[in-house]
């Protein structure tokens, strides 16, 4: 298998690890079964219940959204800055409202490094299939 053709099977793989990731993310904890940790985020940052619930659902929305367009691969260099951004955005958020998560044994550091990592290899093996 020559390389641009094995650049090409990894560049999929990564699409599809993260749109599976993005859907799980938005679809199990934020709309299907409303994860106590999610809510008490928005909490944290001084929103009732309510408001809490529709806005963790409004943002599995997003997430569900943005990991369906890693499937479809549409501006797939732009789409994994944004990843970037969005992975050490919600890790500085999370940080700032609540340290204690990064203590946790399954914290988002460990999940938002992984798919930072994904989309720089995905970058690197965009700009460079050779």
């Amino acid at each position: 298998m020559n390389t641009q053709r094995l650049n090409k099977k990894t560049l999929q793989t990564i699409h599809m690890s993260l749109a599976i990731l993005w859907i799980y993310q938005g679809l199990i904890p934020k709309i299907l079964f409303q994860a106590d940790d999610e809510r008490r985020i928005w909490m944290l940052q001084g929103f009732n219940d309510q408001a809490a619930i529709s806005l963790m659902q409004c943002s599995g929305s997003i997430e569900i959204i943005f990991g369906a367009l890693f499937l479809t691969g549409y501006k797939t260099l732009a789409l994994h800055y944004l990843n970037i951004v969005g992975m050490l955005g919600l890790s500085f958020l999370i940080l700032i409202v609540d340290p204690h998560y990064f203590t946790q044994a399954f914290n988002p550091f460990v999940m938002n490094i992984a798919m930072l990592a994904l989309s720089l290899t995905a970058i690197r093996l965009i700009k460079d299939p050779e």
